[in-house]
């Protein structure tokens, strides 16, 4: 993507030196931006690698190493709990930092530092410290990511950009949870977390060909006093208040349908479960990594509502679709629906907060208000669906989980305004 440059100023507002000095300048700088975007893709790509890590593997190796399911399930929930905690101020010191890649580095080293406290000595304290600094540690990464895209390539290109960034995240993730499974499956659980802590290596030099990631600053007089008073503001905005309340229904009606499918297919599968969980898995994965771009060209040009009435259209009818068919091969095809949701809501989350902060400076503070609302929804969600599962059946769990999918599809097409901004053609 080429880049626009601006040549200093001379004398009387001439443009200074000639115009040959001038072009390889231009050239110069147009190579610096795409080796930046080289940089950006390969760090989407590379931190889903170490993320991966921090997900169920977690509760295998714990489980190799004796632990309870009492114990895994308090130390999982430190992390969950710090993470709910964590969002807000995550952004707000994010849209605080000049270098938005300084933050990142940061965010990093400390994701890589959690994994290394896992693989070490998995002892309790050890284990809920790098819950604790996993959590704060991606409150901080995933804003920093989403900033560093709109520095380099401005609003107008957000959309696509944010699409890449989901495909090549989806790529990775996939890769990373095939080759993490055969590490664990092959080698050891601990060395899972010594492969997570290892991929931070190639993430640092991803960020290393990003050039300063510095988004530009919005006169205090703009930004409406300092953090909570900027929060209070924006959550006056008809726009954001609506997305928050969308934004908490598709996680109440996503999070808890694959744990719940998965335990339907353990019933009916036996021992080939565990790989009708992986292609369930994979499958989305696929789906996220081809459609995300063609979500933020959506996006872009027909407009945001026009997308998330299409993300969030497909959670019902992928839960309803689970309570009509019980078959565990069946539902291996229908997790296509999960990818078009999953690519919707990742490309759609911070695009709608670019959107809402425009001339604000709380693009990242935003970023992390709505991260609490989704993990609001997620907590909600297993409950819920477990609770339904237990008294009325899976059956019954899985329409209540496509209901609220409806419901947060219905506030979208009753609520949710278009924030796209037209732009003006010029003749």
């Amino acid at each position: 993507m080429a880049s626009a440059t601006v040549e200093p100023l001379g004398a009387g507002g001439r443009m200074s030196g000639n115009p040959s000095s001038r072009q390889p300048r231009a050239a110069r700088a147009t190579q610096r931006n795409a080796t930046s975007l080289r940089g950006l893709d390969w760090l989407n790509f590379f931190m889903a690698n170490v993320q991966t890590g921090f997900g169920p593997f977690i509760a295998v190796y714990l489980t190799s190493q004796r632990w309870t399911q009492t114990d895994i399930g308090i130390a999982l929930s430190v992390g969950t709990v710090t993470a709910m905690i964590s969002q807000i101020p995550g952004g707000a010191l994010v849209d605080a930092v000049p270098s938005k890649r300084i933050a990142a580095v940061v965010a990093t080293l400390a994701i890589a530092g959690s994994a290394l406290l896992f693989a070490i000595q998995p002892d309790k304290l050890q284990v809920f410290t790098a819950e604790i600094l996993h959590g704060i540690a991606s409150c901080v990464m995933t804003p920093a990511i989403a900033a560093i895209s709109l520095a380099l390539v401005g609003r107008a290109a957000l959309g696509e950009r944010l699409g890449r960034n989901a495909s090549f995240a989806s790529i990775g993730n996939g890769l990373a949870a095939g080759v993490m499974g055969a590490c664990g499956a092959y080698v050891s659980s601990r060395s899972v977390f010594i492969l997570t802590a290892a991929l931070a290596i190639p993430a640092m030099f991803a960020l290393r060909m990003i050039g300063p990631a510095r988004v530009p600053r919005v006169p205090a007089r703009e930004q409406g006093g300092g953090a909570l008073r900027g929060l209070a503001t924006l959550f006056t905005d008809r726009r954001l208040l609506a997305f928050a309340a969308c934004a908490m229904l598709f996680q109440l009606s996503d999070a808890a349908m694959l744990p719940i499918a998965a335990a339907r297919a353990t019933a009916q599968a036996g021992s080939a479960a565990n790989l009708l969980i992986a292609a369930c898995i994979v499958v989305p994965q696929i789906v996220v990594a081809f459609l995300s771009p063609q979500i933020g060209r959506w996006a872009e040009t027909r407009g945001r509502r026009y997308v998330l009435l299409l993300g969030w259209g497909a959670l019902p009818l992928r839960g309803v679709l689970m309570a009509i068919f019980p078959n565990a091969y069946v539902m291996v095809g229908l997790q296509a629906l999960s990818g078009i949701s999953a690519a919707t809501f990742g490309v759609m989350l911070p695009l709608i907060s670019a959107d809402v902060t425009r001339g604000t400076g709380r693009f990242n503070l935003v970023m992390g208000a709505l991260g609490l609302a989704v993990n609001i929804g997620a907590t909600l969600s297993t409950t819920m669906a477990g609770a339904l599962a237990d008294h009325y059946g899976v059956r019954i769990a899985f329409l209540g989980l496509a209901g609220a999918g409806g419901l947060g599809t219905l506030l979208i097409w009753l609520t949710m305004p278009e924030t796209r901004r037209r732009r003006r053609h010029r003749q």
